[in-house]
C-alpha cells in the first residue's frame, strides 16, 4: 500500500496537461486522428469477445470495419481532445494489454453515462452523479470510478469515496491493473483498492490475461485527453501484489540456507536467494512447523518443462503428497508440448488429481510467477500473478484422477513445502500468515 501511495504522490506531481507523457508512459491518442484505435459495438448481437473469437479472420475483419465506420461518425478530434457525441461504437485500442498503469482525463455532461473497459471487460464507471442525472437507484450518487459490473456488494463494485468534480471540469483517472486486481484513483483519491475485476462475460472464468482498452460512449458527450499507458513488468507486478494486505506474514525462508526446513534437504540447494530442487533429485522439502488455516505467498520460476508441487498440510517429509496431504498444488510448465494431453487436474496450480485450475496465466519460462494460496478448513483458493485460478472445496470432491483415493484431503493441519520432481524449479520470498479462527 505504501508503494502505491508513493506512486500516487509521484504522478500527482506530473502535470498531465503537458504534451509529453510521464516517464515510462506511451500516448494512446496521438492528438491528431484515430490511428491505433478501431470501433467495437461490444454489446451488439455477435459483438461479445467470445462471439468474435468464433469468427474466421476475414469475417472478424469485416465486423471491425463496420464498427469502425460507425465509430468515425460519432468520434472526432478537437485539438488535443477525443470527443464523442454519446452514440456509436466504442473506441477500442488496436493493441491488447495485460498488466498496465493507465492515465486518462475526461470531461462529460449531465445525463451522460460512460466508462473504461479493461481487457475487453466492463468497466471503470463514469457517471452523472447528481440526483438530476436520474441514476441514484443504480448507485450513481456514490460517485465514479467503481467496478460497476462486479457483482452487487462485491469489493470494488462501488467507489470508496465520491471524488467526481463538477461538470465542466476535467477529471483524472489513474488505473493500475495487475492480473484481476484493479486499483483506481479518481482525482488523486483512492476509489478502488486492489479489488478483483470480475469477468462480466463469464462469471465462472477469470478475467482474461490480456485484452483491449475501450472508451465507452453512452448517453451524452464525453471528452478524453492525455491518455497514457505504461505496461507493468513482471517484477514490479509481483511487488505490487506482495505489498497488498501484507500485515501478519512471516518469512519461512531466510534466503541463505535451509534452516527451518526438513525432509529431503540434501536434494535442494540455495541459489541466488532461492530454494532450488537439484536437477535429477526430488523428494519433499517441508517446513518444520505445521499449519492449519493459512495464507502462503511465494514466487516460483520454472525451467522448460519443469515440474514440482506445493505440499499443502502434508503429514511429513516422506508422504506421497498428492494423496497423503490435503493436496498437492501442481507446479508445472504446462505450456510445454510434452504436457499437451494431461488430465485437466494435472495442470499448473490444480489440486492434483482432484480439481483443475484455470490455465493460461503462467508467465513465460524463466520469469518469476507470484502465487498466493489461502487454505481455510476444506477450502483452498489460489491466485497466480493476481488472477484467481482455483477456488475449491475439497470436502465436496468425490471423483479422482485414475480413481485413486486421496486419503489426506480432509486433513486439518500439516506442513507446507515442495514436492520435488527432479527438475530445477526455484522458489523464493516464501511467506506464511496463520489465519486465526
Amino acid at each position: 500500500m505504501r508503494y502505491l501511495l508513493s506512486c500516487v504522490a509521484l504522478y500527482a506531481a506530473v502535470p498531465l496537461l503537458a504534451a509529453e507523457p510521464p516517464k515510462g508512459f506511451t500516448p494512446l491518442f496521438n492528438g491528431k486522428n484515430l490511428d491505433g484505435w478501431h470501433g467495437w459495438a461490444i454489446h451488439a448481437k455477435g459483438g461479445a469477445p467470445a462471439d468474435l473469437a468464433k469468427l474466421s479472420p476475414e469475417d472478424r475483419a469485416k465486423k471491425v470495419a463496420e464498427w469502425t465506420a460507425d465509430a468515425k461518425k460519432h468520434w472526432s478530434v478537437a485539438g488535443d481532445e477525443l470527443v464523442n457525441d454519446g452514440n456509436g461504437a466504442y473506441l477500442t485500442t488496436d493493441k491488447d494489454y495485460g498488466d498496465i498503469e493507465l492515465l486518462v482525463e475526461y470531461k462529460t455532461v449531465a445525463k451522460a453515462d460512460s466508462g473504461i473497459y479493461l481487457r475487453d471487460t466492463p468497466q471503470v464507471q463514469i457517471w452523472d452523479t447528481t440526483k438530476e442525472g436520474g441514476k441514484w437507484n443504480l448507485s450513481a450518487d456514490k460517485g465514479s470510478g467503481g467496478l460497476f459490473n462486479n457483482s452487487k456488494g462485491a469489493a470494488g463494485q462501488l467507489p470508496l469515496v465520491h471524488a467526481d468534480k463538477a461538470f465542466g471540469e476535467w477529471n483524472s483517472f489513474r488505473i493500475i491493473q495487475v492480473g484481476e486486481r484493479t486499483t483506481v484513483y479518481l482525482n488523486d483519491k483512492l476509489v478502488v483498492d486492489n479489488a478483483r475485476m470480475e469477468n462480466f462475460w463469464d462469471r465462472k472464468a477469470p478475467l482474461p490475461k490480456a485484452g483491449k482498452i475501450l472508451l465507452q460512449t453512452h448517453g451524452g458527450e464525453i471528452r478524453w485527453r492525455n491518455v497514457f499507458v505504461r505496461e507493468i513488468p513482471a517484477a514490479e507486478a509481483n511487488e505490487i501484489l506482495r505489498k497488498r494486505d501484507s500485515k501478519g506474514f512471516d518469512s519461512s525462508f531466510n534466503g541463505k540456507n535451509l534452516d527451518g526446513w526438513a525432509g529431503a534437504v540434501d536434494n535442494y540447494e540455495v541459489v541466488d536467494g532461492a530454494i532450488v530442487c537439484k536437477k535429477g533429485k526430488g523428494g519433499n522439502l517441508i517446513t518444520k512447523g505445521e499449519f492449519a488455516d493459512f495464507t502462503a505467498r511465494l514466487e516460483y520460476k520454472l525451467p522448460a518443462g519443469g515440474n514440482n508441487g506445493l505440499a499443502i498440510r502434508t503429514p511429513n517429509g516422506n508422504a506421497h503428497v498428492a494423496t497423503d496431504a490435503m493436496c498437492e498444488l501442481q507446479i508445472l510448465d504446462d505450456t510445454h508440448p510434452m504436457y499437451a494431453k494431461l488430465d485437466p487436474r494435472q495442470y499448473n496450480l490444480s489440486a492434483y488429481g482432484m480439481v483443475p485450475a484455470h490455465r493460461g496465466f503462467l508467465r513465460p519460462v524463466g520469469e518469476w510467477n507470484f502465487a498466493e494460496v489461502t487454505v481455510k478448513g476444506p477450502t483452498i483458493v489460489v491466485e497466480l500473478n493476481g488472477t484467481r485460478v482455483l477456488d475449491a472445496d475439497l470436502s465436496k470432491v468425490t471423483e479422482f484422477k485414475d480413481k485413486t483415493p486421496h486419503v489426506g484431503k480432509d486433513r486439518t493441519s500439516g506442513h507446507f513445502g515442495f514436492a520435488g520432481h527432479d527438475d530445477p524449479v526455484a522458489f523464493r520470498k516464501i511467506e506464511i500468515r496463520k489465519i486465526e479462527k
